[in-house]
């Protein structure tokens, strides 16, 4: 209660104060006869009065009261324009600043708990243009300089910044001002002091940080285009490099917005999602699925049977939900919304050309004013001794290959602990293989919490995968015609045999072959890009895996429509990128979903934070379902209810983790969850029972032990 207190007794004192001050009247003929009293002091006692002079100013601008325009022109008439300019300037910046500390101290952290979310924007902008935008508001006097001091302050520009800029920004108005005192008895009004056109030159100094950002940003693409010659004419508006997500996304906004826009593609549209991942993966996690209700089929009543598993029929209907799909990806679809597909594989000529090389081996060039590169990413498969001798699939390579048989393998091992891996894992275990999962980091799917990768190992384990953590592969080879791979933990070494080896240790972005190189575009384990998604060139952009940081084909879309609408309109607005509010999912039995940020990411970036815990064992819907296992992770400030993340552990997690998606993106917090109506009986009341325990656990005793006694009262 301290700080409301402090703040009260703050604005019932400056209340008091002008109140008080009121009595007196404001007029520049009542200041020309007070300034003749203090002259004659001043004559006596030059650094009393001073320095006086300099603590009352420093009160006033600190305490935000309306006299400050006052005290400057009678600076100028006691001191003269030297000294005034020099004591005004400081007292004002000084006082600018303690008013600035108390707000920051009193009310940033009240506005930010009720109204943070909407005010992220804000906050994103004043880390990155704090000053400028500082600079600007202090050279325009039409401003209430106190109003600045006091917003700023409930903003996360520094102390320090905030007193330097008002201290140069607010030199030229003072000096405005106090060279009116010079000549007080001169003036007839306050309004005559600034003019129409010294406003406007104010104005127009408050522009120079931007005007200066501007020139910066002008030298450094002229910089960056040097040796190379801009066509005075463009083929297209919008070329786009890839199919998958990214790549359909950017053409279909550019389409929409009856732009000319060219897509190439060197393999299948739809991209790695619709053909190798996403799509063939989660049909294939459904027949595992039906395969292992079958088995524990007793578990709803029913005799359970062992399901006679056709590898060929499998991964036929697998190809039968790619083919119903893809028609969405298709190159007819988009050519019907007006974009030109071309299959061929493209490469970088110059920053505005590109050469396609088709499939019959001819080569043409096209030029766009704007390029967006889309070219995904492929697994990486690491340096392994012995690797090619045995072979390997990858979860590029395995669709077609387990296509042409009619049984699982007899014994598979699956390199790497990620979401691929488990995903994988579990379902070729489900389908009847030997399964042994090995991962070099001490427990699977490291990304996520404790609990939630524990929950996935004990399904994976129930299901028969043998799960080797903390194992590192260090060889591959054959003896006797039986392949094994070989792994080493605190210096001890064993071979595991298998017939089928899956690498899933993770993804690298195609970064080779576009043209890069000889453009100089940095790229490390991702192209380079700044804020608006641009490489070294603004008209070149990046999305998707081969951009980072995040390989999910929802980050990959999201990405596309930042970089498409900056490539067509960023000649008048160019937008960030939000990456506030990023989900995803791994697709196991029970699913893990999650957003915002995870118990270990919270304390690794010493973020203060509470954890409430809902049980999904105590949901009627997932006891119905035969679903009771996992649970709902919310992580909150202490004693607030804004969600700082989410982990869903269970059936349909994914699903069940969008409304938490919702409430971030939009600030509401687990409140707004807990008073909206859910239906009965759904797997979604677990969002609402989670919101009410973070309920239960801040209810004030002191209040229900007056609820009590009134109820006890009401009683008679």
């Amino acid at each position: 209660m301290r700080k409301p207190l402090l703040f009260a007794g703050l604005v019932l004192a400056i209340l008091t104060l002008v109140a008080v001050t009121g009595r007196y009247p404001s007029d520049l003929e009542s200041l020309g006869a007070r300034t003749e009293d203090l002259r004659a002091w001043h004559m006596e006692r030059p650094l009393a009065v001073a320095a006086g002079f300099f603590a009352a100013y420093v009160v006033v601008t600190a305490l935000s009261l309306p006299f400050a325009v006052w005290m400057t022109l009678a600076a100028g008439a006691l001191f003269g324009f030297g000294t005034a300019l020099v004591l005004v300037s400081f007292a004002s910046t000084l006082g600018a600043t303690l008013a600035f500390l108390t707000s920051r101290y009193l009310l940033r952290d009240w506005v930010h708990d009720r109204f943070g979310d909407r005010l992220r924007a804000i906050d994103d902008g004043i880390a990155r243009d704090g000053a400028a935008y500082l600079f600007t508001l202090r050279l325009i006097p039409v401003v209430p300089f106190f109003a600045v001091n006091l917003l700023m302050g409930l903003t996360p520009i520094p102390a320090v910044t905030f007193y330097l800029v008002s201290q140069i920004g607010m030199l030229a108005g003072t000096a405005v001002y106090v060279n009116a005192g010079t000549r007080l008895g001169e003036l007839e009004g306050v309004s005559g002091i600034v003019s129409g056109p010294m406003l406007l030159s104010f104005a127009l100094l408050g522009l120079f940080p931007w005007a200066a950002k501007w020139a910066d940003g002008f030298i450094r693409r002229r910089k960056a285009y040097a040796g190379y010659r801009r066509p005075a004419m463009f083929d297209r508006n919008l070329i786009v490099i890839g199919a998958g997500s990214a790549g359909l996304v950017s053409t279909y906004i550019a389409a929409a917005v009856k732009a000319k826009v060219t897509i190439v593609e060197a393999g299948r549209m739809g991209g790695d999602c619709l053909n190798y991942g996403c799509v063939p993966s989660k049909a294939l996690i459904r027949s595992a699925k039906i395969a292992h209700q079958m088995r524990h089929a007793d578990r709803y009543g029913i005799d359970p049977v062992e399901p006679g598993v056709s590898f060929r029929r499998v991964f036929a209907r697998i190809q039968d939900v790619i083919a119903a799909i893809e028609p969405h990806d298709s190159a007819e679809r988009y050519e019907r919304l007006g974009a030109e597909v071309i299959k061929g594989h493209a490469r970088l000529v110059d920053p505005w050309t590109v050469e396609i090389a088709a499939a019959d081996g001819q080569r043409h060039r096209l030029t766009s004013r704007a390029i967006i590169l889309a070219t995904g990413a492929s697994p990486f498969v690491p340096p392994l001794p012995g690797l090619e001798t045995v072979g390997y699939l990858t979860s590029d390579t395995l669709w077609d290959e387990m296509a042409r048989r009619d049984r699982a393998p007899r014994r598979l091992v699956v390199l790497g602990g990620g979401p691929i891996g488990c995903e994988l894992a579990q379902s070729f275990a489900r389908l009847g293989s030997e399964v042994t999962q090995i991962e070099m980091l001490p427990r699977l799917l490291v990304r996520e919490d404790d609990d939630a990768a524990d929950a996935v190992r004990a399904a994976l384990e129930a299901d028969g995968v043998a799960i080797f953590t903390g194992h590192r592969a260090v060889a591959c080879g054959v003896t006797g015609g039986e392949k094994w791979i070989e792994v080493e933990v605190n210096g001890a070494h064993r071979r595991i045999a298998f017939d089928d080896l899956i690498i899933a240790v993770g993804r690298a972005a195609r970064l080779t072959g576009y043209g890069l190189e000889e453009l100089g575009i940095p790229a490390g384990k991702v192209i380079e890009t700044n804020e608006w998604l641009e490489t070294r060139f603004p008209n070149i952009y990046a999305v998707g895996d081969v951009a980072g940081p995040y390989q999910f084909t929802h980050a990959a879309a999201h990405q596309a429509w930042f970089a498409s609408v900056n490539a067509l309109f960023g000649v008048f607005r160019r937008i960030r990128v939000d990456y506030r509010v990023i989900p995803w999912a791994t697709f196991t039995d029970p699913e893990v979903a999650r957003v915002g940020l995870s118990e270990a990411e919270a304390k690794e970036k010493g973020i203060a934070f509470e954890v409430t815990r809902y049980g999904v064992d105590d949901l009627d819907r997932a006891i119905a379902d035969g679903s009771a296992t996992g649970f709902v992770k919310v992580l909150t400030p202490p004693g607030k209810d804004t969600i700082l993340g989410a982990t869903v552990v269970g059936a349909h997690a994914g699903d069940l983790l969008a409304e938490f998606v919702f409430a971030m993106k939009h600030g509401k917090g687990l409140g707004a969850i807990l008073s909206t109506i859910h239906i009965y009986p759904t797997l979604a009341e677990a969002n609402k029972f989670a919101a009410g325990e973070w309920r239960k656990a801040h209810v004030n005793p002191t209040i229900l032990a007056l609820l009590g006694r009134f109820h006890a009262w009401r009683r008679g």
